[in-house]
């Protein structure tokens, strides 16, 4: 009995020690199986919120990639927004109309108050004939304009020095200094584009980059962002640029919206890569001249025409033939990747 007894006791004892580690084993096991579901959620978490690198793009190897700043600008939380439209004699309609709309119907849900303020300024107060003859009594003077936080610079005639100065001036306290079509040509005088990456009207892309060899040039390119310089390509592309300004301001929805109440359909203000039917320039042949100026079709009857080297080249306008004369062989060079000889053979 008593080795029963005794053998009894020692096997109950032993299942009451296997009770109790199974439990601490269970427990352990528990334990260790919610950390690695924690750890899995904690990667997962880490996953979904990391920001990838962006890519960088060598401008060597991809001269026509776009500059575009994502920064979102901070709107003033109850005054508007003063947009100066610098206009002078030929400024082409389009160029600055087309953004003037686009600021002007912005609306900000809960808000009656119009978010910009626009106004024209000019050198002078005398009347202003833009293209197609519609004439214009500038607002300000650039002596006494208001402070602008975004200045557009159309197409227009060439600036005074003391133009030139107020852009410099004045674009050291706007978030946007913006020019369309060759509005490019005018902020490209102050200097504030060397180094910089910009887009002009496909027209002008040779006349642009021989006068301007600092600044990088972007064919195909919608806009192009740089800091508080952005440039647009030609006529349109204003509207989109102005677009991206209210994008960058208020935020997609309300560019959306104010594009939709537009009735405009174009998206190329949510994609600066898309003037890339423009990246490469039409050839120009024999049979099919263009102007070596500007690349648009001539008639080889009637258009004027310049000699140089034994090859005969044409031209728009008679502007377009003065430019040339003047660095004959920089056209020349500039237009060889696009045709072997942009003329025909006298």
């Amino acid at each position: 009995m008593i080795v029963v007894i005794a053998a009894t006791s020692l096997s109950s004892e032993n299942c009451n020690m296997n009770a109790r580690t199974m439990d601490k084993i269970e427990f352990v096991y528990r334990i260790a199986r919610f950390s690695f579901l924690v750890a899995l959620g904690v990667l997962a978490l880490s996953a979904l919120l990391a920001t990838p690198t962006p890519v960088k793009t060598d401008a060597r190897s991809n001269p026509n990639a776009v500059a575009t700043d994502t920064t979102s600008l901070k709107p003033p939380a109850k005054a508007q927004i003063p947009v100066a439209f610098l206009i002078s004699d030929g400024a082409v309609v389009i160029d600055f109309c087309g953004p003037w709309e686009v600021f002007q119907d912005v609306m900000i849900p809960g808000s009656e108050e119009m978010p910009f303020r626009l106004y024209t300024v000019a050198e002078t107060k005398k009347p202003i004939r833009t293209s197609g003859g519609m004439q214009i009594v500038p607002d300000y003077t650039i002596q006494n304009a208001p402070p602008p936080k975004v200045i557009v610079i159309p197409a227009q005639s060439a600036p005074s020095p003391a133009v030139l100065e107020w852009i410099r001036k004045s674009s050291e306290t706007t978030y946007i200094t913006m020019s369309v079509c060759t509005g490019a040509f005018v902020l490209a005088k102050t200097g504030l584009l060397n180094g910089k990456s910009a887009t002009t009207y496909h027209g002008a892309f040779e006349r642009f980059a021989m006068q301007f060899p600092d600044v990088q040039l972007k064919r195909g390119a919608r806009f192009v962002e740089n800091g508080n310089l952005a440039t647009a390509g030609g006529l349109s592309s204003g509207i989109d640029l102005a677009l991206r300004v209210v994008e960058r301001y208020y935020g997609r929805e309300v560019a959306r919206k104010t594009a939709y109440n537009m009735e405009y359909q174009g998206e190329g203000w949510m994609n600066p890569h898309s003037n890339q039917i423009y990246a490469t320039s039409p050839v120009s042949t024999p049979e099919h001249p263009l102007c070596t100026v500007c690349g648009m079709d001539v008639d080889p009857k009637v258009a004027p025409k310049s000699v140089f080297k034994g090859a005969t080249y044409y031209f728009c306008s008679e502007d377009d033939k003065k430019t040339f004369d003047a660095a004959p062989d920089k056209f020349v060079t500039a237009i060889a990747p696009r045709s072997a000889v942009s003329g025909s053979s006298n």
